[in-house]
């Protein structure tokens, strides 16, 4: 049995290096198709990438993305999403850890140097629908006056996992955001924030 369990773990490791290997391979595949500018990655899964013709992503150095079922298992997993929309700007820094979570950009979200994004995170710069009942459901749906401002995550700054950042925040250097959080509002830096909506927690 002692023998049998070692087999499995050794059989797992090895699993875990050749998916490591066509992860990377893939997610090149997607970053390059996509007319985004990148440098060094490492990716664990393979994301969902998107990037419209007119749209715009940099990403910097030593990017980690922990992506789908196997890694970072904490629960919800998903594939991480980056959807960059017409005319829109998604920047990414540098030593940025991005786990199962989705960026969506309609407009502008830039992401600072050695940010942390916790896993099943979402961030949004768009409402995608509009406010007055009668574009939203008429048939197509009237999609003009949606409204979608630029989102900014500072250098350093922590978010936890399952929080889900809307448009128009600001959030400063080594901020740092609870699990679970609703962010609607600007966070200063060097604050700890959490709840939903995100409120004041203590200074750091």
């Amino acid at each position: 049995m002692r023998s049998l369990i070692y087999f499995y773990k050794i059989i797992k490791l090895i699993y875990y290096q050749i998916d490591q290997a066509f992860s990377w391979i893939f997610t090149w595949l997607k970053f390059t198709l996509n007319g985004i500018k990148f440098n060094d990655f490492v990716s664990k899964g393979r994301p969902i990438v998107r990037v419209s013709i007119s749209g715009k992503c940099y990403i910097g150095k030593n990017l980690e993305l922990n992506s789908g079922k196997y890694y970072n298992m904490i629960g919800r997993q998903q594939q991480c999403y980056l959807i960059v929309g017409p005319n829109a700007t998604l920047i990414i820094g540098d030593n940025v850890g991005i786990s199962c979570s989705s960026i969506v950009c309609n407009k502008n979200i830039t992401i600072g140097n050695n940010v942390k994004i916790g896993g099943n995170t979402v961030i949004y710069d768009s409402d995608f629908h509009s406010l007055d009942k009668e574009k939203r459901n008429s048939i197509p749906e009237d999609l003009s006056g949606i409204v979608t401002k630029a989102v900014t995550i500072g250098n350093d700054a922590f978010i936890g996992s399952h929080t889900t950042i809307l448009k128009g925040v600001k959030i400063g250097e080594n901020a740092i955001i609870g699990a679970g959080s609703v962010v609607s509002k600007d966070i200063p830096k060097n604050q700890i924030w959490a709840g939903n909506p995100a409120k004041f927690i203590r200074n750091i």
